[in-house]
């Protein structure tokens, strides 16, 4: 037994409150189940509302397995406890008194949970048969409607937890949402392989210089290769050699680092995933767009995002995925795929976070239409639930939601926490 699971019975009012009583045998009757504090201190409950024999009571509540873990907690000595007007417990095995030597009167649940709820709670938290999570026997039969509007929340959630972390870029990056967007768009770039290196190179530099670069293509594919560490070896290359010179030149001016020790990684992704093409893609972006981040913010539909990024690499890489080796002449334009990652997981979480940031309220409505034009994402996760419920991802919205889901509720074994997991237990 969990107290998280009283909590959720309590806060959903998931028990018999036709007769209900104290354990010194006065009436109760709820009114408002008060606000759940999931916070680490203080009641569980605040503002409740019940009537004790006749008499309307307002104040806190605290939950506990036995009640004399209100003693164990020392909460007689904590002031915090002293407005609390109803314990909720499992099992009552102590009485407990105020201050003032009143005793708090006591709810004991056992008495009033369904044994198959208690069934069902224990069968989905111990499940050690699963192969995957934990109610994945019986997903298929959640309500599609209940699922669908659980799957909004999650992917709203998901935005608020990016938008956390795009407040703090935004904090170190001078309080520029052009600097936060560049540096965001060079992390995409980077896929989850060179992600991070990709971004240690647009932190290594000042975002003013990479600006006064903007309207020149090769001194910007420079900058990017030789912050990124990839002009660091001898290369009897033509176009290596100029982006060395290039970039030395722009060191110089700029008093940037003459050596970056290189972070990316070639192993085991695809050529056209290589740091070397990625980069000169996302230069292009920037020299075509060097208001990138405004023309996002102003764009309404999937399509105009997607025009947006239209990007290639720069000559010498149509011929090359590496320094020196030549190969079969391509384009290597961004692929609509490319830009539908990039849409998904960080131009729809930039415009958000912007959004909040200026008190704009109709950012849901504005970012709905687009993730639920886009495909959902393939991945471990999202091919995980299809397998346990037919065509349950049916766009990028559900993808994201499920992938927060499993990541912060599944893998977490907070199904409490979970409308999933109520339904199953409290249906």
């Amino acid at each position: 037994m969990q107290e998280a699971f009283l909590h959720s019975v309590w806060k959903y009012k998931k028990l018999d409150t036709s007769q209900l009583k104290t354990t010194r045998g006065e009436s109760l009757q709820i009114l408002n189940t008060g606000f759940h504090n999931e916070t680490e201190s203080g009641p569980d409950f605040f503002k409740a509302e019940i009537v004790i024999d006749g008499q309307h009571w307002v104040g806190n509540l605290e939950i506990h397995i036995l009640s004399s873990d209100w003693y164990a907690h020392k909460h007689e000595v904590d002031s915090a406890y002293d407005n609390v007007i109803l314990h909720v417990v499992w099992e009552e095995d102590v009485s407990i008194f105020r201050k003032d030597e009143s005793v708090i009167p006591c709810l004991e649940l056992k008495h009033y949970i369904s044994t198959e709820q208690v069934s069902a709670y224990e069968a989905l938290l111990s499940n050690t048969s699963k192969q995957w999570i934990n109610c994945e026997t019986h997903f298929k039969d959640v309500d599609t409607f209940k699922l669908n509007n659980w799957l909004e929340r999650l992917y709203i959630e998901r935005l608020e937890d990016k938008n956390e972390l795009i407040l703090n870029l935004l904090k170190v990056s001078h309080n520029s949402w052009d600097e936060v967007g560049f540096k965001l768009m060079a992390k995409a770039f980077g896929l989850n392989v060179n992600g991070e290196a990709f971004l240690q190179m647009s932190n290594a530099a000042d975002f003013k210089v990479f600006q006064k670069c903007f309207q020149h293509p090769l001194q910007l594919e420079a900058l990017c290769f030789g912050l990124g560490g990839l002009l660091n070896s001898d290369s009897e290359d033509v176009y290596f050699k100029q982006l060395q010179d290039e970039y030395g030149f722009l060191a110089q001016k700029f008093q940037l680092p003459k050596k970056v020790k290189s972070q990316v990684k070639y192993f085991r992704l695809r050529p056209d995933n290589f740091p070397t093409i990625r980069l000169s893609q996302f230069a292009d972006v920037y020299h075509k767009k060097p208001n990138l981040f405004s023309e996002l913010i102003q764009c309404k539909t999937k399509q105009e995002l997607s025009d947006s990024l239209e990007a290639k690499v720069s000559s010498y890489w149509k011929t090359h995925y590496t320094f020196g080796k030549e190969s079969k002449s391509k384009t290597k334009a961004l692929s609509q795929s490319f830009k539908d990652l990039l849409i998904i997981n960080t131009i729809l979480p930039l415009k958000f976070a912007y959004a909040k940031y200026k008190g704009q309220t109709d950012f849901e409505t504005s970012i709905y239409p687009i993730i639920t034009a886009l495909k959902p994402e393939q991945n471990s996760i999202t091919k995980g639930f299809d397998s346990l419920k037919t065509n349950v991802v049916a766009s990028a919205l559900e993808s994201q939601a499920f992938i927060q889901l499993k990541t912060k509720y599944c893998d977490l074994n907070r199904c409490l926490k979970c409308q999933i997991g109520l339904e199953l237990i409290h249906s």
